[in-house]
This record gives structure tokens, C-alpha cells and sequence, in this order.
């Protein structure tokens, strides 16, 4: 249950570094990636192009929290 939350925070991490340039190299599709190379069209007007991957890690966290969380509920037996 405690790893359901902990790979939430990994996504997190990792996103993070990738978005600061640590992550894999640009052929390889990474959410930071996306979302730095978006960055740039957000006072343009076409805030979707960071604001879709920013939502997909955002949605991806909460799931896995949400997962844990429900597992801890159902495994304890009070």
C-alpha cells in the first residue's frame, strides 16, 4: 500500500527532473520534456500544449494515491 504512494511520488520526481533537462534525452517521449518544451507557447495563448501533460501527471498521482488509499481501507480490518 505505501508503494502505491510512493510511485506517485516517483512520477513526481521524475517529471520534475526531466523538466530541469535530468531525464532522458528528447527522441524519448517524458511528461517534464513536454511540458518544458511547451512552456514556451503559454503567454501565447496555446497553454494546452504544457497544460495536458501538467494534467496527465497531476491525474496519474491522484490515481495511484487513490489506489493505495482504497487498498488501505479495504486490508484493515477496523
Amino acid at each position: 500500500m505505501q508503494a502505491t504512494v510512493d510511485v506517485g511520488a516517483v512520477i513526481l520526481v521524475a517529471s520534475g527532473l526531466s523538466f530541469i533537462g535530468l531525464g532522458p534525452q528528447p527522441p524519448t517521449a517524458d511528461w517534464g520534456a513536454m511540458i518544458n518544451s511547451g512552456r514556451q507557447f503559454v503567454l501565447s495563448g496555446s497553454w494546452w500544449v504544457a497544460g495536458f501533460p501538467s494534467l496527465a501527471i497531476l491525474l496519474t498521482a491522484l490515481a495511484f494515491a487513490t489506489l493505495g488509499d482504497s487498498l488501505r481501507a479495504t486490508a484493515d480490518p477496523r
